[in-house]
């Protein structure tokens, strides 16, 4: 099969209820263990996760060190959820894998563990050293919980997936604490107060090393041009090329995990100053427009992204392009973002779980919004704006990025 047919095939099984964790460990031991021959970063949380796995994976590489890199959604094309030192699988490698992975299978497998099967296998394959794992959803039922790492993360716990993981912080918090192991240190983020109550009872039940991030880095300053930004780090000033208004608490929690690796001071550094993450406050020149593309896809994702948009020099001068999924609170964010932006388009990103606009209810705001389902005539009206913000769905920042390359109309930077 081609990679196309193969990517198709498993895609029709997102809402497959799937094998359970149990049957994920029987199909493990048919595959030969794969998850067993590297160390594993497992990395959990509401916010932040794909940004961490990145730069922590990045970081290893640039120590020298082989690290596979397993994250979600992607942008562009499923093969970036699977790479090795920065290299995303290739489209033949994918699609031997996923032969391989459905070839061990009694019962239907569903899209997520799939891929993180295939994930296991490639990484087994390439005899990488460590593998930075980014959980799916949640933490305790999460696929990706069959393994036994080495360091567990937890970034960061808000509301989202509330039909699926709980209503409440606490019951969200549980879920992401779910994938602490007796024994296996544990690095957090800044939690709020409940979240952090409910993951500390977890932490001292299973006799672990417990790091709670106390303190937030500062911005020293922001390099619009060079898309970066500077702070301190004792007294020494690093670089971070990344933009947003948590990016900095990321980099100090994969600074604390590295250190805790031993990894030197001088190849973290470095890896800060050469991180690529697109969708991340990601701003795209061309030669008459500025994008930005933020895939902010839940409330506390969007509020932050408000907050740094609001130090930028792009405040007031922006139109606004976004579009949800419909289990995400789309109305709620829709509601965050109006108040910023005298302009605002809301589409239908490019996915079946896509919030269409008729399912957005009526309120004041109405009367600025336009209402465009297709993307593509969409993006052609908010072309029509010297300045664009594109956020709400990685789909559609995926989709947006993917576009502008195409047209070839961005600028080298």
């Amino acid at each position: 099969m081609l990679f196309d047919d193969v990517y198709a095939s498993i895609l029709a099984r997102s809402s497959v209820k799937g094998v359970g964790l149990a049957g994920m460990r029987v199909l493990l031991r048919r595959l030969g263990n794969p998850h067993q021959k590297f160390k594993v970063i497992h990395v959990a949380g509401t916010n932040g996760k794909g940004t961490v796995c990145t730069l922590l994976a990045h970081a290893i590489t640039t120590a020298g060190f082989s690290a596979g890199l397993f994250i979600s959604p992607h942008l562009i094309s499923p093969t970036e959820r699977i790479s090795i030192d920065g290299e995303s699988i290739s489209k033949q490698a994918f699609s031997r894998v996923i032969r391989k992975v459905l070839s061990v299978e009694d019962s239907p497998l569903n899209f997520f563990e799939i891929l993180t099967l295939a994930a296991f296998v490639y990484f087994a394959q390439k005899k990488v050293q460590y593998v930075v794992l980014e959980t799916g959803l949640g933490g305790r039922k999460d696929p990706t919980n069959v393994c036994m790492p080495l360091i567990c993360l937890i970034t960061s716990v808000g509301l989202d997936h509330t039909a699926i993981l709980g209503k409440t912080i606490e019951k969200i918090a549980w879920e992401k604490a779910g994938i602490i192991k007796k024994g296996i240190p544990l690095f957090c983020g800044m939690l709020p107060l409940v979240a952090q109550q409910v993951v500390c009872e977890e932490a001292r039940r299973q006799q672990v090393p417990l790091f709670m991030l106390k303190k937030n880095l500062q911005v020293v300053s922001v390099n619009w041009k060079h898309k970066e930004m500077s702070f301190w780090n004792g007294k020494a000033r690093w670089a971070l090329h990344l933009l947003g208004e948590k990016q900095l608490q990321n980099a100090y929690l994969v600074y604390c995990v590295c250190r805790f690796l031993n990894i030197p001071s001088l190849a973290i550094k470095k890896a800060f100053k050469t991180v690529n993450m697109p969708g991340r406050f990601e701003i795209i020149t061309t030669k008459n427009q500025i994008f930005i593309l933020d895939g902010a896809h839940n409330p506390p994702a969007i509020k932050n992204l408000i907050s740094f948009f609001q130090r930028s020099p792009f405040y007031g001068k922006a139109a606004l392009l976004c579009g949800f999924m419909k289990d995400k609170a789309y109305a709620e964010m829709l509601s965050l973002l109006a108040p910023h932006f005298s302009q605002i388009i809301v589409t239908c990103p490019p996915s079946l779980r896509a919030a269409r606009l008729e399912e957005y209810p009526i309120t004041s705001l109405q009367k600025k919004i336009h209402f465009i389902p297709n993307v593509e005539q969409a993006f052609h009206q908010a072309s029509s704006h010297k300045i664009i913000l594109c956020t709400g769905s990685f789909y559609l920042v995926g989709w947006m990025r993917k576009k502008l390359h195409e047209d070839k109309k961005i600028v080298a930077k």
